[in-house]
């Protein structure tokens, strides 16, 4: 994996605010720590496809697949979709920008659902356990399996199911018993994830930290952003 060994930083959702993002990063240079974008990089601010090239550039990072990505994936592949993304905050230019570029689209139809870290923490989009419709039966290594199903939809006109369960709602925070479960079957000690604004002032922690949400509402261009809300919400070292 990229950066192994080095302290790990967790970027929340971005939403077209590379402006934002820039500053957030400044503090972490990209030789020092380990990156990962929890996904929705695109999307309500005017720079999604400029956010999703520098995350795919910057060293010793990794980028998820968030819901937004993949509405954006089945608009650029039927046209008939334009209106919905456009209606959830898609910007008309990116994706004409994103349909002259196909090694970004193939790169973003490669993203993971998941990736579980050395130190068992478990990053995702959604804080939920959604992604368990994605495999008929629990196997062995299960964060494998739901990332190549990831990847097999995307491939095969599937953005519908992935859209259905990457915009599942944030459920960690109330239901400990779906959490723990999750992490068992994931093998992981804590999950890490964006989606839904969080309102404090820095990533908001769940259930003796076994459950991080780092959306703190970024984008000054999301409809749920809070005026001054910290870039620290939604971009900070791992403990």
């Amino acid at each position: 994996m990229p950066g192994d060994g080095l302290p790990v930083l967790i970027v929340g959702d971005v939403h077209g605010d590379i402006e934002r993002l820039f500053t957030a990063l400044k503090p972490y240079p990209a030789a020092d720590w380990r990156t990962i974008f929890l996904g929705d990089l695109v999307d309500y601010g005017m720079f999604g496809v400029g956010a999703l090239r520098f995350a795919r550039d910057r060293p010793n990072s990794e980028v998820l697949l968030g819901n937004h990505e993949v509405a954006m994936l089945w608009a650029l592949r039927d046209p008939g979709r334009i209106g919905f993304w456009i209606s959830i905050g898609g910007q008309r230019h990116d994706l004409d920008e994103l349909s002259k570029d196909e090694p970004l689209q193939e790169w973003m139809r490669q993203r993971p659902a998941l990736v579980r870290l050395a130190d068992g923490t478990l990053a995702q989009h959604c804080g939920n356990d959604a992604y368990l419709d994605l495999v008929p039966v629990v196997e062995s290594d299960l964060v494998e399996v739901i990332n190549g199903r990831t990847r097999e939809l995307l491939a095969t006109e599937g953005e519908g199911i992935l859209w259905h369960v990457l915009s599942s709602a944030n459920i960690f925070e109330t239901q400990l018993a779906r959490l723990e479960r999750w992490l068992e079957l994931t093998g992981s000690r804590r999950a890490v994830f964006g989606h839904k604004p969080h309102r404090g002032s820095r990533p908001a922690a769940y259930h003796d930290g076994k459950a991080l949400n780092f959306d703190g509402g970024l984008s000054r261009s999301h409809r749920l952003h809070q005026r001054a809300a910290p870039v620290a919400a939604s971009v900070a070292p791992l403990d």
